[in-house]
Order: C-alpha cells, then sequence, then structure tokens
C-alpha cells in the first residue's frame, strides 16, 4: 500500500462523542444504542422487504449511508420516500483494519477526500465536521496538515459509523445472496434473499431486499507455498493484534521475518523493533531496493473521481495498460518519508554496531523468494531463493519466530456469496465465468430473468474495469453518492440499472 490511498487502519475504540449532532433529528435508541446519535435511516423488521441491503459495514458501506442520509436531508426526491435500509457486518464493531494501526502512523490521502466533503462539503459527516463536534478543530488547524493520524482517521470513521448503529447488524456473517421469484406468470426474480449467520451463537436467518450491495472488503492473502493456517505465519493486517498474543513478552529476544516491499511490510519492519527492543528482524524484498511511491500532483489525479470514467469507457486492452501503469503508484512501494525513516535507522545501527552486518539487529535482504516455511526445533525455517545472481540463483535459510506476509488481499468473496445467481447471468453460466458490472457498479444480468426493481451492486473488487481507486478511500464519497443515485434515483429509468446506463 502506498500513495496514500489505501489507509484503512483501526486503533483504539472510538470515544462515541454526542455533541450535538441531531441536525433536528429525533434521537432513538431502538436497539439499545444510547450513544445520542442519530441518522435519517431508520431500522425496519428483518422480516419486511429491504429496499437495499448491505454486505459488509465498512468505509465503502459507510460511504452509501452516509449519503443516502444526505440525500434525504436535503430532500432529494428518491424514487422510494423512506427507503427500508439494512447493513450486516461480520465484525462486532465497526473497524478499520485494526491489525495495522500503527502508533505514529499517518494517512496517506487528504482528509477533503474524507466521506463526504468532495461529494457534498456542507454534509455533517465531513472530517472537519467531526473535529468541531470532538472540539479539536483549532488544535488541528495548528498542525499545518492535511494528513491526520491513522488513529484520527478512524475515530473519525467510527463516530461517523455510530449515526447508523440502529439499522446495522454486527456479528454477521453473510452464507449466500439467492434469487427470489415473483409469484406472477413472468417468474423472474424480484429480489434477493440474504443468508447470514451470528458469528457468537452460529444462528442462521434470513432477509429479503429488492436491491444488495456487497461491499465485504478482501481476505487476508498468503502466497501458495507458504503455510496458510500457521499461528506463527501471519499476514500483515494481523499484526498489531495477534503480536502481542503470541509474545505478551515484549523485552524477549524474537527474530521476525517481514516478507513483502510495501507500505504495510515497511511499517512493520520499522515498528517492530519500536514493539520488541531486543528483537532482530528481517524484511525480505523481490526488488534489489525499496522504491518510493508517487504522490506528485499530476499523478495523484489517477485517483480523482472522473478518472473512473476514462478507464471504464476505454477499450479492454488501453484499460489493461493503464492499470498497470497505474500500479506503479499503489503495489509494492513506499512513501518517501517512512523509507528515510528507515534508512537512518539503519545507517544508526552501522554507527552504533560497525559494519559487521552479523551484529545489526535490522537486516533488509533483497532480491529473495522465499519459497516455504517449515517448522523446525520450535522455530521457522524459511527456505530463500536468492537471485543476484540471475544466471546462478542460490539457496538461503533463514530461522525466526514469527512470519508477516504483506502480500495484499483476494476480493472475491462475492464470487462464493452469489454462487445461486449465476444463471441469471447473461448468456447463462459458464465453467469460470465471471461476473461483469456496470460503470455504476450494478452486477450484469439477463434483463429477460431479473426485474426492473432488483439488483446486485458490487464495491471493492472492480480494479480492472473502474481504476486502482476501487478498493481506495480516495473517491469513497462521490461514489456513495453515485450508488445512492443508481438505486434510488427519481431520474434514473429503473431499466437501465442493471445495464448501468446513465
Amino acid at each position: 500500500m502506498s500513495n496514500g490511498h489505501t489507509n484503512g487502519y483501526t486503533g483504539p475504540h472510538a470515544h462515541g462523542h454526542t455533541n450535538g449532532h441531531t441536525n433536528g433529528h429525533t434521537v432513538h435508541s431502538t436497539n439499545g444504542h444510547a450513544h445520542g446519535l442519530s441518522s435519517h435511516l431508520e431500522p425496519v423488521s428483518k422480516d419486511e422487504m429491504h429496499d437495499l441491503l448491505c454486505v459488509g459495514f465498512g468505509p465503502a458501506s459507510l460511504a452509501i449511508a452516509v449519503a443516502l442520509h444526505d440525500a434525504i436531508d436535503s430532500g432529494e426526491q428518491l424514487n422510494t420516500r423512506r427507503p427500508k435500509v439494512a447493513f450486516l457486518e461480520r465484525q462486532d464493531k465497526f473497524a478499520w483494519h485494526s491489525g495495522m494501526q500503527i502508533p505514529g502512523a499517518k494517512m496517506q490521502i487528504s482528509f477533503v477526500k474524507d466521506l463526504a466533503t468532495l461529494r457534498n462539503p456542507r454534509s455533517e459527516f465531513t472530517f472537519l465536521n467531526y473535529l468541531f463536534q470532538v472540539g479539536r478543530l483549532v488544535q488541528f488547524t495548528n498542525l499545518g496538515t492535511f494528513l491526520p493520524r491513522r488513529i484520527e482517521y478512524e475515530d473519525y470513521m467510527r463516530w461517523c459509523s455510530k449515526h447508523f448503529d440502529d439499522v446495522v447488524s454486527y456479528g454477521e456473517e453473510v452464507i449466500a445472496v439467492d434469487p427470489i421469484k415473483t409469484a406472477g406468470s413472468s417468474k423472474k426474480t424480484a429480489g434477493f434473499a440474504i443468508t447470514s449467520r451470528n458469528i457468537l451463537t452460529r444462528e442462521v436467518s434470513t432477509r429479503r431486499a429488492r436491491h444488495v450491495v456487497i461491499a465485504a472488503g478482501g481476505r487476508p492473502k498468503i502466497p501458495d507455498g507458504l503455510p496458510q493456517d500457521h499461528p506463527r505465519v501471519l499476514h500483515s493486517s494481523q499484526y498489531k493484534v495477534q503480536t502481542p498474543k503470541i509474545f505478551p513478552d515484549s523485552t524477549k529476544p524474537i527474530r521476525v521475518a517481514v516478507i513483502g516491499g510495501g507500505q504495510s511490510a515497511a511499517e512493520i519492519f520499522n515498528d517492530v523493533h519500536q514493539h520488541f527492543p531486543n528483537s532482530t528482524s528481517y524484511l525480505l524484498i523481490k526488488d534489489t531496493a525499496l522504491r518510493p511511491s508517487d504522490d506528485s500532483p499530476f499523478v495523484n489525479e489517477i485517483f480523482d473521481p472522473d478518472r473512473v470514467n476514462r478507464i471504464y469507457t476505454t477499450t479492454p486492452e488501453r484499460r489493461a495498460e493503464m492499470i498497470a501503469a497505474d500500479k506503479v503508484t499503489n503495489y509494492g512501494v513506499v512513501r518517501l518519508e517512512l523509507l528515510e525513516d528507515i534508512y537512518e535507522e539503519m545507517y544508526t545501527q552501522r554507527l552504533t554496531h560497525g559494519n559487521d552486518e552479523s551484529l545489526w539487529p535490522r537486516h533488509i535482504l533483497t532480491q529473495r523468494r522465499v519459497t516455504s516455511v517449515t517448522d523446525k526445533a520450535g522455530a521457522l525455517d524459511l527456505t530463500i531463493t536468492n537471485t543476484s545472481n540471475a544466471t546462478n540463483p542460490s539457496t538461503e535459510h533463514l530461522t525466526v519466530d514469527l512470519v508477516y506476509v504483506a502480500a495484499g488481499y483476494q476480493r472475491n468473496a462475492h464470487e462464493l456469496m452469489l454462487q445461486n445467481c449465476r444463471h441469471l447471468m447473461p448468456g447463462g453460466d459458464e465453467q469460470g465465468k465471471k461476473w461483469t458490472v456496470g460503470r455504476n457498479y450494478a452486477v450484469e444480468f439477463d434483463g429477460a430473468k431479473i426485474e426492473n426493481e432488483a439488483g446486485v451492486w458490487l464495491q471493492g473488487c472492480n480494479e480492472m474495469t473502474h481504476g486502482l481507486s476501487d478498493t481506495l478511500l480516495s473517491i469513497l464519497s462521490v461514489r456513495g453518492g453515485e450508488m445512492v443515485q443508481s438505486i434510488f434515483g427519481a431520474e434514473v429509468p429503473a431499466q437501465n440499472k442493471a445495464n448501468g446506463v446513465h
């Protein structure tokens, strides 16, 4: 992760401030939420047909909730006067990559790219209004920065999320999204049955909705060849959560290997020695060196909202070229400030320990590929291919106590959820056929098999059609508004929704 566009990190529990912020609404506490924050979205019985049900309540769904609240608040004409909306979230509370909330880490995007400002700077859900409500606006201004700390931005998002507690069911893991047919002669799909399982009780329940948004987020990816479920071979997303559990004694002289050359890997490598001052750490990267991300103004336009149109409307061949070129801003690169900090630390250990690298507590091993990890006498043995000699690669071994893999995420949760909807695909279900979406993120179904007023939308898994910003924070506010218009906009013909026509 780099260029500041991926930051979604969870920190300590938010304070749930209640300063004002009812905006003239009746404050309700339907599900026992006494936090004093409310929105225009009202809870409905799980037995009712919902107008919209969102699978997942991370930043993408939160942005939709905020945009829908704002649309109602402004008196915008919607095709449903008071939408019946619900959100299902697997986690037991709102959390935003809690395992990567590293102390002192800052955001990599401007706070102006919050959940509302670029769509409606007068929204009560802007980051600046959050600061005003919690009493820190003047002090934040004195910092002279557009980049708040992640812990504060997470607190902002959690504060926003608490306005919608009455319409969110936490601890619910969605198992399937199945079609519901009409009772008439057409037998078309008129909506969807969303089956979920309670994480604690294991109770299974079903809700119905005409429109479903799947924003389930990414699943941590461990490359093939490495242990997929080893208790001490972990994904980078588990760093701050699992490390203290595995090694509660921070004075213990442990050995840690971090695999990866991007922002997450560099952040973990930089933090290990802070948390475990007597540790020995290794950063293993495939490249010849750590590379800086490019967040210069012209390059940053890659993440502008209108860039999505340019990406989507071009030819598949040209689109692939553009996305491949854009990836160097966000994958396998590190923010320059962090690179400079790491280099200074590496220089300091040369100063204090001398030039004998065997005495150093930190090591960056370039041109290394980890091919396997095996248990060895209570430790972990890494088999590594050293590619520094391209014509004659060598094999090395490294013994450590803990391994973190920063290999990104898989974003295909919708494939399993929609398994029983595959017959609705245009042209029918074919082996290996992938779901496609329109510009408005609506899944493309066979129009002869589904009613106009029914549809599924995908969020966060459309990078190859909508560009790099699809999985990031940069366009959330604008995209949330687009989603509300696509689903509830009175001026959007229903027939066009599933086809992505504006």
